[in-house]
């Protein structure tokens, strides 16, 4: 099997010419073609040369992700079933919000750190995704929109799909490293969010060598007991661990880091858990984003009240703390936060003309499927 074009960063590109006899300045032209004008035959390379096209036709994969099933939510949130080349599939989401369409990239198929409110962490963990995979969910969507002829352009990046980013380092470090290529797609580090539960001696190295971008950490609870219950990880990397390897991110780069705090009805919602985080969190370098809690089929945890929501957001901002509540997007489809999961060894054969029912997705959802 051909390697993927989309495992090369712009400087693997550039030396691999080099390596092969070709202009090293064909890098430029090679990302051009591919990540803005996307044209993904290097025959249609008009300005690359005749040998340079031939070998890349020859030895190299140019081929999207496969997207076996689309759901469209009734708020305009669009979540992808794509398949790999070897059949495993990754969900991942396109979200719209006033001026910006963030796409939800997945890191993995499955996940190992198993929170046990995630519907990802059910299925466990069955691979990391490659390089080329992480950057091919964007490219693959992008296209898809592109077909539709509606002029929707994603603009933002969220690493909080499935799987923990942090766990496959080395795939995402090169996959931000495409996004952000200057001569690709040129994603500003603004636009790009890694989100992660808490991989101490990971966190450790992202001011070493991983790109500069956004930087959210899942919290849920500042009680080392309660979040044992809801993380497991955090029986090996605990809060005070936790936060040793956060003091050491350079916060002139990355502004304030986010904490997600998952509410969840009568574990994490009480007063005592309002001032442990007050507590915790430094609020001059802190924003917190309060994900109310969205079940999914045999969940244990429960959504609290709106009237408990609305509380616990005013007794984090009467301390001082800039917080905001998540809107929940997407939960029709299964497509909200902690709620993705690759369905597809679930279902027989996918016929590409018609909708297939997954188990736990609702039936009046089936208006929306787009074939």
């Amino acid at each position: 099997m051909k390697p993927s074009f989309f495992d090369l960063t712009y400087d693997d590109l550039k030396a691999l010419l080099v390596e092969k006899g070709f202009s090293p300045f064909g890098a430029t032209q090679m990302f051009d073609w591919v990540y803005r004008k996307w044209e993904h035959d290097p025959q249609e390379w008009s300005n690359v040369s005749k040998a340079a096209k031939e070998f890349f036709t020859e030895n190299y994969d140019f081929s999207l992700l496969k997207i076996v099933w689309n759901g469209l939510s009734k708020d305009g949130t669009r979540k992808f079933l794509v398949k790999m080349n070897d059949g495993q599939t990754v969900e991942t989401v396109a979200i719209p919000a006033r001026e910006r369409l963030t796409l939800c990239v997945s890191s993995q198929v499955g996940c190992a750190v198993g929170c046990t409110f995630c519907h990802t962490a059910t299925q466990g963990l069955k691979r990391h995704l490659k390089t080329s995979e992480v950057v091919l969910q964007y490219i693959t969507v992008q296209k898809f929109l592109n077909d539709l002829g509606e002029g929707d352009a994603l603009t933002n990046i969220v690493y909080m799909g499935q799987g923990e980013p942090l766990h496959n380092y080395e795939n995402m470090k090169k996959a931000t490293q495409i996004f952000m290529a200057e001569r690709g797609l040129a994603l500003g580090q603004r636009r790009i969010t890694l989100s992660t539960s808490g991989m101490v001696p990971a966190i450790e190295k992202l001011a070493i060598d991983f790109p500069t971008v956004n930087i959210a950490i899942s919290l849920h609870s500042a009680r080392n007991d309660v979040r044992t219950e809801l993380m497991p990880i955090n029986k090996v990397y605990d809060l005070e661990r936790l936060f040793g390897a956060i003091k050491k991110i350079p916060l002139k780069a990355h502004r304030r880091i986010t904490y997600e705090y998952l509410l969840i009805d009568g574990v994490n919602d009480q007063m005592e858990d309002v001032l442990a985080l007050a507590d915790l969190l430094n609020s001059k370098e802190s924003k917190i984003n309060l994900i109310p809690m969205n079940e999914y089929p045999g969940s244990k945890y429960k959504r609290p009240s709106e009237a408990k929501i609305m509380w616990f957001l005013d007794q984090m901002i009467k301390r001082g703390f800039t917080c905001t509540v998540r809107t929940t997007k997407g939960s029709d489809i299964l497509a909200a936060c902690g709620q993705l999961k690759s369905e597809f060894e679930k279902v027989n054969l996918w016929d590409d003309k018609k909708p297939v029912i997954i188990p736990g997705i609702a039936s009046s959802v089936l208006q929306n499927l787009q074939s």
